[in-house]
């Protein structure tokens, strides 16, 4: 057993010393995780452990469905405060008409990088650069000395720094007004989010985000989950504007009614 333990020992430690060599780096030696990735995984239906579920609306049949999912939280537990759970359930009951998601507004953070389309990150020396295919949504991501944003923005204030080999970003001056998830998760404007984005070998990275907002939640939160990067040919980011999808639903009231209906 104990040779056996060595073996095995022995195979890890071969294998994370071949993954982190085939990290591509930077002249500066830091990871270059430049390239499009994207999250595999139901955590944009809910971030919680889930069964399969019906569809808000029953004429939308399976293709509305919800596939169940493991959780991605730390504990698979949510401390929200008593109101705060019942607006969650509020939030979850309304989701059609009330998730920013279903009217393309800008999906804030963490949630624009679970969500199921595609992302690019674009390193240069100086900074880091986010691009989203959803609702063409992008942030950058200061790497100088911190800085504050003077408001809140659907995307925030992104400084970041790198511990090693992980990329950390801290995240503020978010409106508050974006969900973490279709069931509807959410924080306030208060939210601090920190994100890390930690290199397992070339193609993966791993995800690991703290929420701290004590308006909402009694304690920090984590969620953890894989990316992957894109290495189909000519894998590109295709432009998702939404907002003509989304008009008649938001202004639909508003139209014109042609002469035949008046």
């Amino acid at each position: 057993m104990t040779a056996a333990v060595r073996v095995l020992a022995t195979w890890l430690l071969f294998g994370a010393a071949a993954a982190q060599a085939q990290i591509p780096r930077t002249a500066d030696g830091k990871p270059d995780i430049s390239g499009i990735w994207q999250a595999i995984g139901t955590a944009h239906w809910d971030l919680q452990d889930h069964a399969p579920g019906p569809p808000a609306l029953y004429q939308l049949g399976a293709v509305g469905a919800v596939p169940g999912g493991r959780g991605v939280v730390g504990g698979n537990t949510i401390p929200y405060q008593p109101w705060a759970a019942e607006k969650k359930q509020q939030n979850f009951a309304n989701r059609l008409a009330e998730d920013p998601e279903v009217k393309c507004y800008m999906p804030g953070i963490p949630r624009a990088t679970y969500l199921p389309f595609p992302f690019q990150i674009v390193q240069t020396q100086r900074d880091i650069f986010f691009a989203y295919e959803f609702a063409n949504a992008d942030r950058k991501v200061n790497m100088g000395d911190p800085t504050e944003y003077p408001y809140g923005t659907w995307m925030g204030w992104s400084n970041g720094r790198w511990e090693g080999d992980t990329l950390v970003i801290d995240v503020t001056g978010l409106n508050g007004m974006s969900w973490l998830d279709r069931a509807g998760n959410f924080a306030s404007e208060n939210a601090h989010v920190v994100e890390r984005y930690t290199p397992l070998g070339r193609d993966h990275l791993r995800y690991d985000v703290t929420i701290e907002d004590p308006t909402v939640f009694t304690r920090p939160w984590t969620i953890s989950l894989p990316l992957y990067r894109r290495i189909d040919a000519n894998a590109q980011l295709t432009e998702f504007r939404c907002v003509e999808f989304t008009e008649r639903l938001l202004y639909g009231e508003l139209e014109k009614k042609s002469s035949s209906a008046q």
